[in-house]
């Protein structure tokens, strides 16, 4: 926050002197305007509010050294009589808003559009988030019993949280990843430290993805710093579960998560090209019902075991049915999450632990920009185990629409609720080679509605991650898609997405002190927003 005792341009004299043009000019924020004596009240209530939400928008930002003559306070203390409005206006030049962006001259240089644009940015609401509501009550329906009915158009303030909550543990993998992605064939699996965005979380197990196919040694010849690059296994995602009995409290249950991060290795991209629909295990003789299938990259990737390392499904089934033992008898809950591949592993992942226990605590899926995983039956396989899934898909994201036939969802669901499709019509389509079907209940953002983005922002800012967080957290709905008062910081996003901002922000990040080429973020948690 800043301090109280906030310097002056010119010392207390100066200001005594503007304070009494001040007081006869009325508002501040439209000095043509005379203030009466009724609206005095209203006028200082306002601008201690516009001052406060200045005050957070700046939280971080290091006040400027007191120059050896201001001695008193200007937030407690008063200045030779000076009016509550007076001491306000004191505290609005001591900000000296010139330095934080320096597009903007001093207020008595400022043209009208400057000022309106001022007023605009002071008129917002720069507050952190409130602390999380109780969900013990209505847990399962944030968990997606109903499906998330009458929650995502508007969306829920709550879902919006748990969403982007959830977001936040898959970029706590990516970053576990990149900050060490080599492993070992030789050696077993080593603990990694997980910088997990919840502290009420904590690890249980890390997870590993094995490529079932490889590259010639000879890449590695080539190229040895980057043999991360072509090792068959990698660090992929963790276990975590509630281990704080407040917040087990709060949701209603412990909550085991399983978080996944997308594709990083080049084996991982060559597993994503085989896109092939095989059979899932266990549906080799399903009788004359079209078979559940999978793409063949995903499958590999989740069953493949490394040299000295179980496959993720083992690692994940295991883990979680050494929970579920731990923690008998308590109420429970599975929440898998991923981005990307991760957003199809976590399909996998939900639909074997569906199945591999009797009495299995409610399972969701919470997935970011997924692709599509396996075919229509795979889909009413994971509908009939009980498994809900949020797919969270920005429209202009391709990674959404594949693999597979570009048919739109629409024209699917249109073409299966038509009573005048022939059964042998659908089933002719649902028999071909590339026939994918999405799973789940959809929420739709669009990155074209970010007033932050630009309109044509490249496939890989609408595929990111945060730039998903970015635009769940500014959805209200479809005939409103980006909130006026969004509240998530523009730092990482400018940072990972620097050319697919509008410049106007990336001068303001420059002035904020922002270094964009290091990524040392020193800027308060929100960046203004054009109304």
């Amino acid at each position: 926050m800043i301090s109280s005792a906030i310097p002056t341009q010119n010392g207390l004299a100066f200001q005594a002197a503007r304070s009494k043009s001040f007081s006869r000019c009325g508002s501040r924020l439209n000095p043509l305007t005379r203030a009466s004596a009724s609206t005095q009240t209203l006028s200082t209530e306002k601008t201690r509010t516009h001052l406060s939400n200045l005050q957070k928008l700046l939280q971080k930002q290091s006040p400027p050294p007191l120059q050896q003559h201001d001695t008193k306070p200007l937030l407690n203390g008063s200045c030779n009589g000076s009016s509550p409005d007076n001491r306000a206006k004191n505290l609005f030049q001591g900000l000296n808003l010139s330095t934080i962006w320096p597009e903007m001259k001093a207020a008595e240089e400022m043209s009208p559009r400057h000022l309106n644009r001022l007023q605009r940015l002071l008129s917002k609401s720069w507050v952190e988030y409130s602390p999380r509501n109780n969900l013990g009550s209505r847990w399962r329906e944030y968990h997606g019993c109903n499906d998330w009915a009458g929650l995502i158009d508007p969306l829920d303030e709550n879902l919006r949280r748990e969403v982007v909550r959830y977001g936040e543990f898959i970029q706590a993998a990516y970053h576990t990843f990149h900050s060490n992605p080599a492993t070992s064939e030789e050696e077993g699996p080593l603990p990694r430290q997980v910088a997990l965005p919840d502290r009420s979380y904590k690890v249980t197990k890390g997870l590993y993805a094995t490529s079932s196919v490889g590259l010639p040694s000879w890449v590695d010849d080539l190229a040895p710093d980057l043999g991360w690059m072509t090792q068959r296994s990698s660090w992929t995602g963790y276990v975590a579960v509630c281990d704080d009995q407040r917040e087990i409290s709060r949701m209603g249950r412990r909550d085991i998560v399983i978080a996944l991060r997308g594709t990083a290795t080049c084996l991982e991209w060559a597993e994503n090209m085989r896109d092939v629909l095989v059979k899932v295990p266990g549906e080799e003789n399903s009788g004359p019902n079209q078979p559940a299938k999978v793409e063949c990259g995903f499958q590999s990737l989740y069953k493949t075991p490394g040299s000295n390392m179980p496959s993720l499904s083992e690692s994940v089934v295991g883990e979680v049915r050494r929970l579920m033992e731990l923690y008998k008898g308590e109420t429970s809950s599975i929440t898998v999450t991923g981005h990307s591949l991760g957003a199809a592993l976590a399909l996998l992942v939900a639909d074997e632990l569906s199945t591999c226990e009797p009495e299995m605590p409610p399972i969701a899926v919470f997935s970011f920009g997924g692709p599509r995983v396996g075919n229509r039956a795979f889909a009413d396989r994971v509908s009939n185990n009980g498994v809900k899934v949020l797919r969270i898909v920005n429209s202009q994201d391709l990674i959404t629409r594949v693999p597979g036939m570009f048919v739109s969802e629409e024209l699917d669901q249109k073409l299966r609720n038509n009573s005048k499709v022939a059964a042998g019509v659908l089933n002719v389509l649902d028999n071909m080679p590339w026939a994918y079907a999405h799973v789940g209940t959809e929420l739709r953002v669009d990155s074209k509605m970010s007033p932050y983005l630009k309109p044509d922002a490249d496939v890989a800012c609408c595929h990111d991650l945060e730039a998903y967080l970015h635009l769940v957290d500014g959805f209200l709905a479809t005939n409103c898609p980006f909130r006026a008062n969004a509240k998530r910081s523009l730092a990482r996003l400018v940072n990972e997405q620097k050319s697919n901002v509008k410049k106007l922000y990336i001068s303001k990040a420059k002035g904020l002190r922002l270094n964009l080429d290091n990524q040392v973020l020193v800027i308060p948690s929100c960046l203004p927003s054009p109304s």
